[in-house]
């Protein structure tokens, strides 16, 4: 039996698409999504429909004839001939004439979903962020790299706070329904204090599930806050503008919605200092005003009245300066007991000493009782420095 290499089938496969005149030939109607030039001058570009997409590129003398580029959502009609790229294996057509016939289909829906919207005043709502949440709720993949990188941020930034997944699709027909159905569940959460909706970039079709209007109406209705974290910063959808904050990504998103917990640790000291430093001056014009009375009590006063104003004098530095020294000890100890507390309340913390957050595999759900739980169940356990998989044996009761 021969063995044949990969560039073998590959020269044969494109021999096939060059040897089919049909393909050399072609006039192909479709939208433009993404198009790229790059620095050699050469323009790439996807030309789709509902149902498929193909890759397509045209050399820079055919682009420099074009009066202008195509433009992302743009319907168009292209002609040229269909062939393999053998070093990464995919085939595509090499557009040699662009015929310019109006704005995609795709695109057309989405600004007048956007228009109507708009004029219905679902984009004039930007209510106040919480300064500190402590409960968030996030609407995404479970799969995704959004939701990974969101929950980096958010135990950098804001360890403190409760994190809930409603998990969803973020892609394809069904994406939608999920979306608004996600976004419906976590807005009945009574504690809850905003809503993350994110996921990663993408096309134009790839986001079309956040462009829905179900989507749009479901954030309107939500609540509290949503901020929105759809795609790269140059991606706009129909929920950045109905949400009340729009971030440019995912991990954006979560940093807007925290405070920074090293940033309010050094705040805190900066602020002992200062109270330190206000006492120590109080004390010390305490201190030279007294001087100064104990001056005019000598020059006005009978020997006598004067020892007596000069016991008072010192009596009342003794009690000024216990009373100042009280009070920076009880600052001090208000800011090392909020130092302490923050501490503790780290999650960290607790695995350091040995315990562990063990959670559903596939849910992400906190397990708080071995009725969460069956035999053969996936878990992933989290200690200090990581988490490893396993799964639920036979159970006994411990107690």
């Amino acid at each position: 039996m021969p063995i044949f290499s990969v560039s073998d089938v590959t020269s044969y496969i494109k021999a096939l698409f060059e040897e089919d005149f049909r393909l050399q030939d072609l006039w192909l109607s479709g939208e433009v999504s993404n198009p790229s030039r790059a620095s050699s001058g050469h323009l790439y570009f996807t030309l789709k429909d509902d149902n498929a997409q193909m890759r397509c590129m045209m050399w820079r003398q055919q682009v420099v004839s074009l009066p202008r580029l195509p433009a992302h959502g743009e319907a168009v009609v292209v002609h040229g001939r269909v062939s393999v790229y053998p070093t990464q294996g995919h085939y595509q057509l090499y557009v040699d004439a662009v015929q310019f016939t109006g704005v995609g289909a795709l695109h057309a829906r989405f600004e007048a979903l956007k228009a109507a919207l708009r004029d219905e005043g679902l984009f004039d709502r930007a209510r106040p962020l919480p300064p500190f949440p402590r409960h968030i709720g996030v609407v995404t993949s479970p799969q995704a790299a959004a939701w990974r990188d969101v929950l980096t941020c958010l135990d950098r930034r804001w360890p403190l706070a409760q994190v809930t997944l409603a998990p969803s699709l973020v892609q394809g027909v069904d994406a939608p329904a999920m979306l608004a159905s996600a976004l419906r569940a976590l807005n009945m959460l009574p504690d809850l204090d905003l809503i993350l909706l994110v996921r990663g970039g993408g096309s134009l079709e790839d986001l079309w599930a956040f462009n829905d209007e179900a989507v749009a109406r479901a954030i309107w209705d939500c609540r509290v806050p949503v901020v929105s974290g759809v795609g790269h910063e140059t991606d706009f959808t129909i929920a950045d503008f109905v949400a009340d904050l729009r971030a440019p990504t995912p991990t954006a998103a979560a940093e807007l919605v925290t405070p920074d917990r090293r940033a309010l640790h050094r705040q805190v000291e900066d602020t002992t200092l200062v109270l330190e430093s206000v006492f120590e001056g109080l004390l010390s014009d305490k201190a030279e005003a007294l001087d100064r009375l104990e001056g005019r009590l000598a020059r006005l006063s009978p020997e006598r009245q004067l020892a007596e104003h000069r016991r008072r004098v010192a009596d009342l530095v003794r009690q000024a300066g216990q009373s100042v020294r009280h009070s920076v000890a009880l600052a001090r100890a208000q800011t090392d007991g909020r130092a302490a507390r923050l501490a503790a309340l780290d999650p960290r913390a607790v695995l350091r000493r040995g315990y562990a957050i063990v959670t559903d595999s596939t849910s992400g759900q906190v397990i708080h009782s071995p009725r969460q739980v069956r035999p053969g169940q996936p878990l992933q356990v989290q200690v200090e420095d990581g988490a490893f998989e396993t799964t639920v044996g036979r159970q006994r009761k411990l107690f």
